[in-house]
């Protein structure tokens, strides 16, 4: 049974450990058109057995989840924008009762075409992957030479007045060169990028070894040049975000490997294919799909993911080299 209206609102969503869940990051692909070199360097493999979410299961879903106190939801894949009908995705997660933000996490190759049909459907914020702002690098890790159109991209969504950030995973062989590019760019942006140390998954092992560098480079680099570490709000995500008084714009960190990074934990994730997540790296997971039919009786898929929630593991096993049987981050969202 799922609890009453006053028992949500009081407690919400709350693992064993006193963790409250107010995000879900939902996947709604896993296609990808890039081919980026720590996730899918020789493209994306058809999968005819694939069927990802429709537009009325979204729907439902995320009505489920608002209804048990998360108030933001993050669309992911694969790539979101390879779907026809992503607007009206945004839009079934942007009418949900009680949901206050949706955002999306991009490559950007149609940011110039579609960035405001995206924020008329009801998108509110955007985060960008893009790992160097030199085209050649750029190039070099995804296989796609965009990065002009995506950086125009880019500015066009702050023009719009959407919360904008750019996601920039953290490779070893270009962090010296890219990082001072990165802080230019901030200078008179009032907008975010956030390094994101590369994980370890099954798929990635070899990429991993050579090109992992732990966050605590990011934050020696930006304290000795006058950044600030700003203090962090219970709703924040997983990143430390750096400001200075020279720059219009902020850098973050997500440090995945830094002791006690999952104590602070505020998201559930659902895959394309329509699998509770409870973590990144954990395995298997919980089916929801078999209850997002419009003829199933209300308050199932509640009683589901709450009963889900205390298997939810108190944090990760990413130092012991561990990465559950996530074979890739495009199969999840990351």
């Amino acid at each position: 049974m799922i609890p009453d209206e006053a028992e949500r609102e009081r407690e919400g969503l709350t693992d064993g450990f006193g963790r409250r869940f107010r995000y879900l990051r939902l996947s709604i692909t896993e296609v990808c058109n890039f081919r980026c070199v720590y996730c899918l360097p020789n493209g994306y493999a058809r999968d005819p057995e694939a069927q990802f979410l429709s537009v009325s299961e979204i729907r439902r879903l995320v009505a489920g989840f608002a209804a048990l106190g998360v108030t933001k939801v993050r669309l992911t894949g694969g790539e979101p924008s390879v779907r026809t009908d992503l607007p009206a995705i945004i839009a079934s997660a942007a009418n949900a009762p009680g949901i206050a933000r949706v955002a999306m996490t991009t490559n950007g190759w149609k940011l110039t075409e579609r960035i405001g049909a995206w924020r008329d459907a009801g998108l509110t914020h955007l985060n960008v992957s893009a790992d160097s702002l030199d085209p050649q690098t750029f190039a070099r890790l995804t296989g796609v030479d965009r990065l002009p159109d995506i950086l125009a991209g880019i500015d066009q969504a702050l023009d719009l007045g959407l919360g904008v950030k750019l996601n920039a995973v953290l490779l070893r062989d270009t962090f010296d060169s890219s990082v001072e590019q990165f802080a230019d760019w901030l200078r008179d942006r009032p907008t975010a990028v956030r390094f994101i140390e590369l994980m370890r998954t099954l798929d990635n092992v070899d990429v991993f070894e050579r090109q992992h560098l732990g966050g605590a480079a990011v934050a020696r680099w930006l304290t000795e040049r006058g950044w600030t570490p700003q203090p962090r709000r219970p709703e924040d995500g997983p990143a430390v975000e750096y400001s200075h008084p020279d720059y219009l714009g902020r850098f973050g960190l997500i440090a995945p490997y830094a002791d006690h990074f999952c104590d602070g934990c505020n998201r559930l994730r659902v895959t394309a294919r329509g699998k509770l997540r409870l973590c990144l790296f954990g395995e298997g997971g919980v089916e929801l799909r078999d209850l997002l039919a419009e003829d199933i009786e209300p308050g199932r898929l509640e009683a589901r993911i709450v009963e889900a929630l205390p298997t939810k593991a108190r944090g990760h096993s990413l130092m012991l080299a561990q990465s559950g049987d996530l074979r890739r981050m495009a199969d999840v969202g990351g």
